[in-house]
């Protein structure tokens, strides 16, 4: 999370930016996010030659070799006049960051490049912007999260932000939900609904910290495209997330504009792992859904609409840990039960994980849960999980600092190991649920319906015991007074 330091400097470019003249507040985002990323591509490339200088083997090039591609570099020209870096970046860096990979079609950057224009009016606010984003990389953002908490924090200046619920997934809740779904170097993932990207850089992050050693040439090839897709209906969210994943080494993602309930999106049985929190606020024009959505659901809620959705994506057996407000869990429409009874009887519904109302703050306060869910089209339900996650790591107030409480450790310990769970009880953090005992509560999936309060039986004295201390305490009262009134008189 950005500290107040830390908004007070971005503050301060901001407001640079509009004494500078640009006054909408997307286009100050997307010229601040494509200098992000021009001085992240530097820093890749001084990492590829830190390695190529220890290993002595050959790393390809981000940047030509020659004297100008080296210009285009963010740590050659950061410190030239500002009539040079304004020339440098406007006639040779942007150019060239809009045609990376190799044309229109080579990449998903590359294809919502297209369209992306530099802005910055003058020199001098180009400097102020490099000099202020230097300073903020050099002393205050240590890693490509925290660039994300800068973009979303950028976000919120936006009148129209959080409307349609584009609130990033704090890393450490991405991070459980990959490890829940644990997913692997041959498998496909999906974000219906990718945003930044985040959930699927956690997945290629978990591939890589898991599988590295023994991933075959074959499966390399397969992570650096196919592995990955993300849809959305933001250009500007499909640039940032093309960017972040190419940053990632994943440079040929399958990332689409699509609206993903939409009857333009016939995906269906084609990925092996879902993981999102898609949009929980709004509805969806009624005449725009698809119709096999609505034959599960029949809403124009998208957070319904889209757990449909991932049950359609998902191939036979494919797994999804999604994000779902609490609303799903216990509401009482047609629609709502619908489709409870849909993940309870055709297919697998393996854990309902119950998260505090703070995860989202400062930008929502919604209370949500983690479903995870297996598509297998016959069923294979027989009990269910369910976890009361009290604390997360971090303090569920706006600040969100870091604490000691933390429950995730001990939910994927827990949900790996669910034959251990057999015996706890519904007055402990975690248990298990018979199917039978769902169904009879009408496919509720609330935990509180659940979990058993044991309440502490307190005794107290009898009245006349508390009256006679309460005279007691009068007396020594009138006592100590006495001894003051007499230290005064002296």
């Amino acid at each position: 999370m950005l500290t107040g330091e830390v908004r007070n400097k971005i503050d301060k470019i901001w407001s640079d930016i509009w004494a500078g003249g640009i006054t909408n507040p997307l286009t100050v985002i997307e010229q601040l996010t494509y200098l992000m990323f021009i001085r992240s591509l530097d820093e890749k490339e001084l990492e590829n030659e830190s390695l190529e200088a220890l290993s002595g083997q050959s790393a390809a090039k981000i940047f030509p070799q020659d004297e100008e591609g080296q210009s285009m570099r963010w740590s050659r020209f950061k410190t030239k006049d500002s009539r040079i870096i304004y020339e440098i970046v406007g006639t040779k860096v942007f150019p060239f960051i809009k045609t990376m990979n190799g044309g229109r079609d080579a990449s998903a950057f590359s294809r919502y490049m297209q369209d992306a224009m530099f802005l910055v009016p003058t020199p001098q606010v180009l400097q102020k912007m490099i000099t202020g984003l230097d300073e903020l990389y050099e002393h205050d953002i240590q890693d490509l999260d925290m660039q994300g908490d800068l973009y979303e924090y950028m976000l919120g200046k936006l009148s129209t932000a959080g409307q349609n619920g584009q609130f990033r997934t704090p890393k450490h809740i991405r991070d459980m939900m990959v490890r829940l779904a644990a997913p692997a170097p041959g498998e496909t993932i999906c974000d219906p609904a990718c945003g930044t990207a985040g959930f699927l850089v956690s997945s290629a992050e978990y591939v890589r910290e898991r599988h590295e050693a023994e991933m075959t040439g074959e499966q390399w090839e397969h992570f650096a495209g196919g592995m990955f897709a993300g849809f959305d209906t933001d250009r500007t969210m499909l640039r940032l997330s093309a960017m972040n994943l190419m940053l990632h080494s994943i440079t040929h993602p399958h990332i689409e504009y699509v609206d993903s309930v939409s009857k333009q999106n016939h995906t269906a049985s084609a990925y092996d792992v879902v993981l999102a929190n898609p949009p929980f606020t709004g509805t969806v024009d009624a005449e725009s859904i698809h119709d096999n959505l609505k034959a599960v659901t029949d809403t124009k809620k998208t957070e319904l609409l889209f757990v449909a959705l991932f049950l359609r994506i998902l191939r036979k057996g494919g797994r999804c840990a999604c994000i779902v407000p609490d609303g799903v869990l216990f509401g009482s429409t047609k629609a709502h039960k619908a489709l409870r009874k849909e993940l309870v009887e055709n297919h697998q519904l393996q854990a309902v994980i119950s998260m505090p109302s703070g995860v989202f703050k400062p930008y929502a306060g919604v209370s949500t849960a983690v479903l995870v869910f297996t598509k297998t089209g016959a069923g294979g339900t027989d009990k269910v999980w369910f976890y009361d996650m009290k604390a997360d790591g971090y303090s569920l107030d706006d600040k969100r600092t870091p604490i000691k409480a933390n429950d995730i450790p001990d939910i994927l310990a827990r949900f790996h190991n669910l034959a251990g769970e057999t015996d706890r009880r519904p007055t402990e953090a975690s248990f298990l649920v018979d199917k039978s005992a769902i169904v009879e509560n009408g496919y509720d999936l609330s935990i509180n319906k659940y979990k058993e309060v044991v309440y502490e039986k307190v005794e107290y004295d009898a009245p006349a015991v508390i009256l006679s201390r309460l005279d007691e305490l009068d007396l020594k009262i009138a006592s100590k007074k006495e001894e003051l009134r007499g230290l005064l008189c002296e």
